[in-house]
């Protein structure tokens, strides 16, 4: 696809993914338009989008008059969203606000002003649960583990409804453990990646809780162009389709090449999973996401040991900003 002067929104524009986003369609010369409420525990910062030719509205999606912003838009990349599953399990009534209620308030507002706008739908594996099978794939039931996981997958649902009742050309990717640039790192509310390369910058040791789960890691940059990907491509429109990453390493390897990385002073201690927390682990995950790559080409490109490196480097400079 040229991007050259399409119109573009990016919902959840400010937060890691978005933002990473904005500015790889900026580069490309889209006319970028990048919606984000800035919500307390969220992952959007003011310095993501700094350097990025991007209109910045700053506003509630819960709130906003959304018609203005998709009126003319090309495309639509669906990125705002509730993502801690503590925060969830605390607030549900707030989770379902942003996950499912605005998700349906903004359907209404591309309907009526953006009709023939494809969207690209940010999703997650968290609503398969624990796995029955791995890798899983798209046929992998659905068993939300915590209510993060249910109103995500309404919000999901409500968006391929729009494609089976209205033909709107829509993609959902259920994206896994995605890191890099831009990344939350004050807490763990956004991944726990954050709260690692937080202390390992200040010199702390970070908590392994457990050590043997498995997790592919998604480096941004590959998230960035599977988004893309999904846009562009016909194939994909209608469709769901899991994104994974790096081939599976546990915790515990991925703990060890941090260490390894980040140098002599980088330690970590190891510890049980918190009580509230183990209630809603999923274990081990990693993705099938063959139809994936068989649909666009698609295939990762940073390497884990490269994307720690990539992404220990460029908060260095930055971790004030970031804190």
């Amino acid at each position: 696809m040229d991007w050259r002067g399409r119109k573009v929104l990016v919902t959840g524009g400010a937060g890691f993914l978005g933002s990473n986003l904005c500015h790889a369609l900026a580069a490309r010369e889209a006319r970028v338009v990048a919606l984000d409420g800035f919500l307390f525990g969220g992952g959007a910062n003011p310095a993501n989008l700094e350097g990025a030719n991007v209109e910045l509205v700053r506003a509630d999606i819960r709130e906003i008059d959304l018609r203005p912003l998709c009126e003319g838009a090309d495309v639509i990349f669906n990125l705002a969203a509730q993502t801690s599953h503590m925060g969830g399990q605390r607030d549900p009534l707030a989770d379902i606000a942003v996950n499912a209620v605005a998700q349906v308030r903004l359907i209404q507002a591309v309907r009526e002003a953006a009709p023939e706008a494809v969207v690209v739908h940010a999703s997650t594996r968290q609503f398969y649960g624990r796995p029955l099978h791995l890798p899983v794939d798209e046929e992998h039931p659905v068993n939300p583990p915590d209510a993060n996981g249910v109103s995500k997958f309404a919000g999901e649902q409500y968006w391929m409804i729009e494609h089976r009742t209205l033909r709107r050309p829509v993609v959902s990717l259920r994206l896994t453990n995605c890191y890099g640039p831009r990344l939350r790192i004050r807490d763990a509310r956004q991944a726990f990646l954050g709260i690692w390369i937080r202390a390992v910058l200040e010199g702390r040791p970070f908590e392994l809780w457990g050590g043997e789960q498995l997790r592919d890691m998604t480096y941004v940059d590959d998230v960035t162009e599977a988004f893309l990907l999904a846009a562009a491509t016909p194939e994909c429109h209608g469709r769901i389709f899991n994104i994974g990453g790096s081939p599976p390493t546990s915790l515990k390897q991925l703990a060890d090449m941090m260490v390894a990385i980040a140098g002599p002073d980088a330690s970590y201690i190891t510890r049980e999973f918190p009580a509230d927390r183990v209630r809603i682990d999923i274990g081990s995950y990693y993705a099938d996401d063959r139809a994936f790559r068989a649909a666009t080409g698609w295939t990762p490109q940073v390497g884990l040991e490269d994307g720690l490196r990539r992404s220990l480097e460029w908060y260095r400079p930055r971790l004030a900003a970031y804190l």
